[in-house]
């Protein structure tokens, strides 16, 4: 076997399906000191996001309404992620390899689907739960507690039964990329493998994906009926139609930012098994997606405007700057609109 000066190159362990473990060489250390650095700073926002939506949301009971159960699945299915998956990741990366052995591969691959896939789900889920309180599409349905827990429940339900079968041999959890995180295994040319990964591929990232451009481009298509019957006055259904708008275009981007690419690498490993792709550029897609647990809660939850009433006292201990400033452009607009009106009554009209 070759040796790499240690101050080089790091070898790292791969892990074979028969638990044994292969020396391989990938990059310069200094490279899994900077992916370690990266995912420490996205690791501590996303915990730091998550719990403060968790937190506020138990703190005020206002925020304690069906339509936000999904909202805080999401941030416990991102903090699962962080912890399970991102730390880890954080201290492999720091020692160069992958030095938690085959168990610790097993239980992180899993964690991180697990927890990925619920919370992809219940981004899906979201979608359906604004579709039926903006379009009400069967009617005056009344969104209830225990509709939004069952389509909590749906989630992780759904990402268990997907992401057990690699633990009893349909399909397996393995390094990827650089090889010091795990998942399922997209490399295996065992047809039985290939099966688990074309069924996970269209079951857990087409159908969400599906559902949530299904469910927004119908909730904007709504929007657009409305606006034209002209049901609302003074063009409040416009305004609503523009800020939907741009709220459906960053989610939609968001998710195909963290998520296609993840998924187009998979599905391309699958469909040509011989193809090589570097491991430093197989890498990047998967820490994409990892990502996405800071943009959740920043797109979905900060974005809401009853959230940030509520957010950003939290986290300024009680004081609102934001609140601040509006009250003061609305008294100096008031003002304004005051002195114009009595300087317009007192002009006298030219001869």
């Amino acid at each position: 076997m070759e040796v790499v000066p240690e101050d080089v190159l790091q070898p790292l362990m791969n892990f074979n399906n028969t638990g044994n473990q292969v020396v391989k060489v990938y990059m310069p250390r200094i490279g899994y000191t900077i992916l370690a650095i990266i995912m420490a700073i996205f690791c501590t926002a996303s915990i730091i996001l998550n719990v403060t939506v968790i937190i506020v949301t138990i703190k005020y009971r206002q925020l304690r309404h069906p339509i936000n159960y999904s909202l805080v699945n999401l941030a416990v299915a991102d903090l699962g992620v962080t912890i399970l998956g991102g730390l880890l990741t954080v201290e492999t990366n720091a020692v160069g390899y992958f030095n938690l052995g085959r168990v610790g591969c097993v239980i992180e691959g899993f964690a991180v689907a697990f927890f990925g896939i619920a919370g992809l789900c219940t981004i899906a889920v979201i979608a359906v739960d604004r579709v039926f309180v903006v379009c009400k599409p069967m009617g005056t349905l009344t969104f209830t507690p225990r509709q939004a827990l069952a389509g909590i429940a749906v989630s992780w339900i759904w990402s268990l039964i997907w992401n057990t079968p690699p633990l009893f041999g349909w399909g397996s959890y393995q390094l990827e990329g650089v090889e010091t995180s795990c998942a399922p295994d997209w490399y295996s040319t065992d047809p039985v493998n290939m099966s688990y990964i074309i069924s996970y591929f269209c079951f857990c990232f087409a159908i969400p994906f599906l559902i949530i451009v299904f469910s927004y481009g119908y909730l904007m298509w709504t929007l657009r009926q409305v606006a034209k019957l002209g049901v609302a006055e003074g063009g409040t259904t416009s305004k609503a139609e523009v800020q939907v708008s741009r709220m459906v275009l960053v989610m939609i981007m968001a998710f195909l930012i963290c998520w296609l690419p993840y998924a187009a690498f998979a599905m391309t490993v699958v469909a040509n098994p011989g193809m090589y792709i570097n491991p430093i550029i197989a890498t990047v897609p998967m820490y994409m997606t990892k990502t996405s647990t800071v943009y959740n809660p920043i797109i979905y939850i900060f974005m809401n405007k009853q959230f940030q009433e509520c957010v950003i006292p939290f986290l300024c201990c009680g004081r609102n700057p934001w609140a601040i400033e509006k009250s003061v452009s609305a008294d100096e607009t008031i003002s304004t609109n005051t002195s114009s009106s009595s300087t317009r009554k007192g002009q006298v009209s030219p001869a």
